[in-house]
């Protein structure tokens, strides 16, 4: 089961920052992201929203290579494999990037420009989705952004919990 955090931070940049962060640590497998929004508010007011994962690009990848792999199968049946190969390619490739740009995986769209629109301006936010986190060594490598825990899917307790620790570290 996946669990959503989003961190409130006073730095414009910061969310980014962080998530980098994260990246980084799930190389060392510390942490498992399923997903990630990276939320900035300008001092304008202006909300801008920044998906971790391209849908659009990751479609149009997926439908090109399977698009491709079934146009060399229908064009060996009409002895051009070739034209069939780089017609099945644009015509998968078309029909995924359509595809991934009409899914929402992952975090609500909805969600995040609702919560967006709260926080302040020159400010950002980072909503995450992970799949398993070692909160004893994640917690002390974003300590230094002093994070504010803006909502949580945890349970009531362990929010709290998750609190109290950002306090201690923050405070330290």
């Amino acid at each position: 089961m996946s669990t959503l955090v989003v961190l409130g931070f006073d730095g414009l940049h910061t969310a980014d920052e962080v998530l980098n962060k994260l990246r980084s640590l799930q190389k060392e497998y510390l942490v498992d992201l399923e997903d990630a929004v990276v939320v900035e508010r300008d001092a304008a007011g202006k909300v801008h929203m920044k998906q971790a994962v391209n849908l659009t690009a990751v479609g149009a990848a997926t439908g090109g290579s399977s698009g491709a792999l079934w146009g060399a199968l229908v064009g060996l049946l009409f002895l051009n494999p070739l034209a069939g190969m780089a017609v099945g390619a644009l015509t998968g490739a078309g029909a995924g990037a359509l595809a991934g740009s009409l899914t929402d995986y992952g975090i609500n769209d909805d969600f995040v420009k609702r919560l967006g629109a709260t926080i302040p301006s020159g400010s950002s936010a980072l909503f995450v989705l992970f799949k398993s986190v070692n909160t004893d060594k994640v917690l002390p490598e974003i300590e230094s952004f002093k994070p504010r825990v803006l909502q949580t899917s945890l349970s009531t307790e362990d929010e709290q919990k998750l609190k109290a620790e950002l306090a201690k570290l923050v405070g330290a």
